[in-house]
């Protein structure tokens, strides 16, 4: 008799652990549910990205003077710069510029110390090939500007998710007025000069 009570109350203790467990599995599901998407419905939606952000680099032919600063700062010596010194001019005269984006790290160096700021960072970051080779862009390939997100009539342009306001899970059709639980970096930078002015 003992034994059959024993059993029964074991088998009452795995019933309340396996409810248990059941219950915090659909506690962490319930939880998901009202969470904000992270998932973008990509290529139809497309993120703005930050301002800052460093896609393919852009490259001005007509402002570059052939010093290799660039080649010089950067860690994997990457650019590739093909001149010729000018007897009549004496100066250099630049023939053919190069970047492999398939070995880039994207790291800003030729960027920050180019002289002229023949060079600048753009927002193209779908530089997906079949060959690896067609990722060597030469400098007509460099000076093509991409095409903006926000001007291409195909793609919806979402702000990233973080600003939308709270318990809202479409980011479609939102007004620009609408108070959104994280700050835009333009709100952000006032506020930091709102709190330099109070320290002041």
């Amino acid at each position: 008799m003992f034994k059959f009570l024993q059993q029964v109350s074991n088998y009452a203790k795995h019933t309340i652990l396996a409810g248990q467990y059941i219950g915090q599995g659909l506690s962490v599901t319930f939880d998901h549910m009202h969470r904000r998407p992270v998932t973008v419905q990509y290529p139809y939606e497309k993120l703005i990205p930050s301002e800052r952000f460093r896609g393919r680099i852009h490259f001005e032919f007509d402002k570059c003077i052939s010093c290799e600063v660039c080649v010089r700062v950067c860690p994997i010596n990457l650019p590739v710069v093909d001149w010729e010194f000018n007897q009549e001019f004496k100066k250099k005269e630049l023939k053919h510029y190069s970047i492999d984006f398939g070995v880039c790290i994207f790291c800003g160096n030729c960027v920050e110390f180019c002289p002229t700021n023949c060079l600048s960072f753009t927002e193209e970051y779908e530089l997906s090939v079949y060959d690896r080779h067609e990722l060597n862009f030469d400098s007509v390939a460099l000076g093509r500007l991409p095409e903006k997100v926000t001007l291409n009539l195909m793609v919806t342009a979402l702000r990233e998710l973080v600003y939308l306001p709270k318990d809202v899970l479409n980011p479609h059709g939102i007004p620009a007025d609408e108070h959104r639980a994280g700050l835009l970096p333009s709100e952000m930078l006032e506020q930091a000069r709102e709190d330099k002015d109070d320290v002041n």
